[in-house]
């Protein structure tokens, strides 16, 4: 399949003997229909891919909704995260970050309970509301009935620094979201009746902030989500993207067609 990067395909069924992790993702939420070739032909339109593993039940065959994609450099795999994060695939959006992370050296306690949500806000509509505040570490966590998959009405964000979530709080408490008018608060911790953003969990985070800023990302002429982008796949889909389910002839460019309350999880 033809792509920006070339056509060799590195989609394996085991995990390569030496991965570099800088430059690996984890893909998370992943549809059981993904296979590593469909993931392979995604991601390797942001960036030259090395190898692409989704691991699976050995008795089963089935795939555990997860995988990992290695790319050439960090750069490409940084700039794959910031582009295709929350993007959906077979209706469900992808939740990536470099397997390297470490999230408990990353989750200093700057999160947040999103309180009376309307129905018709997702994981994608909390996301680009609130990373206007400051970087996000985690997907965005709407708690949704287990059989009908519709919204409790509230979820959880978690930023990387507490003058991120401060500001997030000041700007978006009581204001409307949707149809709702919504309630922005620090969430409690789990198994206790504390709620974070504490002065200690501030002198903590100060003592341990290092000099992680986000990585200034380049710019990538060679794609960018647009309407003239090269990028379509049968089930991929976000705000704006017609759906599609055919592939273009080969050699020619893809067009578009288109947990509880309070208590973070």
């Amino acid at each position: 399949m033809a792509s920006f990067f070339g056509t060799t395909n590195f989609y394996q069924a085991s995990q390569p003997a030496e991965r570099n992790q800088e430059a690996t993702l984890y893909v998370g939420n992943l549809d059981e229909r993904v296979s590593e070739e469909l993931l392979w032909e995604l991601m390797v339109q942001v960036g030259p891919v090395k190898h692409v593993y989704i691991p699976r039940d050995r008795i089963t065959g089935q795939t555990q909704g997860y995988g990992f994609v290695e790319f050439k450099n960090e750069m490409d795999a940084i700039y794959a995260t910031k582009v295709l994060n929350m993007v959906r695939l077979y209706a469900k959006p992808l939740r990536m970050q470099q397997a390297s992370t470490d999230k408990r050296s990353m989750d200093i306690g700057a999160n947040l309970f999103v309180g009376n949500l309307s129905q018709e806000v997702d994981e994608k509509l909390l996301y680009d509301t609130f990373s206007a505040f400051g970087a996000i570490i985690e997907t965005p966590h709407i708690m949704r009935d287990p059989e009908t998959g519709e919204s409790k009405g509230y979820g959880f964000v978690k930023f990387d620094s507490f003058e991120a979530s401060d500001a997030a709080i000041e700007t978006m408490n009581g204001q409307f979201l949707g149809n709702n008018q919504i309630t922005v608060q620090y969430a409690y911790k789990k198994d206790t009746k504390e709620r974070h953003g504490s002065q200690a969990e501030r002198i903590l985070a100060a003592r341990a902030r290092a000099v992680s800023a986000n990585a200034l990302l380049r710019p990538h002429s060679m794609f960018s989500l647009g309407p003239q982008a090269a990028l379509a796949y049968p089930g991929l889909s976000y705000p704006g993207m017609m759906p599609t389910t055919a592939y273009p002839p080969p050699g020619q460019a893809y067009n578009y067609g288109e947990k509880d309350q309070h208590v973070q999880q």
